[in-house]
């Protein structure tokens, strides 16, 4: 009998669940356990706190799943022809001269692979994915943030060589993302990859979030900015309508592509 649980005897039930099917969904918890799916959410954000697993839209999967999503060769594989628009849609932000940053997502190298051709212009990044794709680019000059090698994303991590970046003016920011929700803002999985992220958006003139429609609702480990620290979103047509407009209500500029 799953209702009438304690509070943490439930929880523990729903890690069993998402451990034996990989997956949960809100919907489904809350009649199973006859509480509400605002109850569920906090039994889930409480789990994945705790790292026991990872939020999605909707429910959540396993912490071992979530961290295979980390992998850049899998997430490379992975609504290639929406991070294509996007990425080309966001390089077409960027002028020669600029100073921009980019990521360690999947859709930033794609943005860097459309900017070979620019002159004057300064990378500063934390992908070794992306400082390689720009070893044919002569007028791309690319700065790296120092830290400890993830060799799963290919990136660096670590805040200690973040203060020599201080000394640039950064015009343009672009982050990818695990999840765009409300009111978490940007969210990663990786607490360690936020933790770079968070100061460097802040460090940015213009913030903009580049993430796929499967990314809207979802919920990572960590926050890394607020939805009053992005000036913009680009995203793909699929995006859900009902949260598009949810995040420009916070005067935020979505582009769907």
């Amino acid at each position: 009998m799953l209702r009438d649980l304690y509070l943490e005897e439930r929880r523990q039930e729903i890690l069993r669940q998402v451990s034996q099917h990989g997956r949960v969904s809100v919907v489904e918890l809350s009649h199973d356990f006859g509480v509400s799916e605002v109850t569920i959410r906090s039994d889930l954000q409480a789990l994945a706190e705790r790292k026991l697993i990872v939020r999605t839209h909707g429910g959540a999967v396993t912490a071992t799943r979530g961290l295979y999503d980390l992998s850049l060769a899998s997430r490379r594989q992975q609504q290639v022809h929406e991070k294509s628009r996007i990425g080309k849609a966001g390089a077409a932000l960027v002028a020669d001269g600029d100073a921009i940053f980019l990521d360690s997502s999947s859709t930033a190298l794609v943005i860097a692979q459309h900017l070979k051709s620019h002159r004057h212009l300064t990378i500063i990044t934390n992908s070794l994915a992306v400082a390689h794709e720009m070893l044919d680019a002569p007028g791309v000059t690319v700065v790296t943030v120092g830290g400890i090698l993830r060799r799963d994303t290919a990136s660096l991590v670590g805040t200690d060589g973040l203060e020599m970046l201080r000394k640039f003016n950064i015009q343009k920011g672009f982050f990818g993302a695990h999840g765009i929700s409300l009111p978490e803002g940007l969210t990663d999985v990786s607490a360690e990859e936020a933790d770079v992220k968070r100061p460097l958006v802040a460090m940015c003139r213009q913030v903009m979030a580049v993430l796929d429609a499967t990314k809207w609702g979802q919920i990572g480990l960590a926050s890394f900015a607020g939805l009053d620290q992005v000036d913009s979103v680009i995203t793909d047509v699929h995006a859900p309508p009902d949260m598009v407009e949810q995040v420009r209500a916070w005067g935020v500029e979505v582009t769907l592509v």
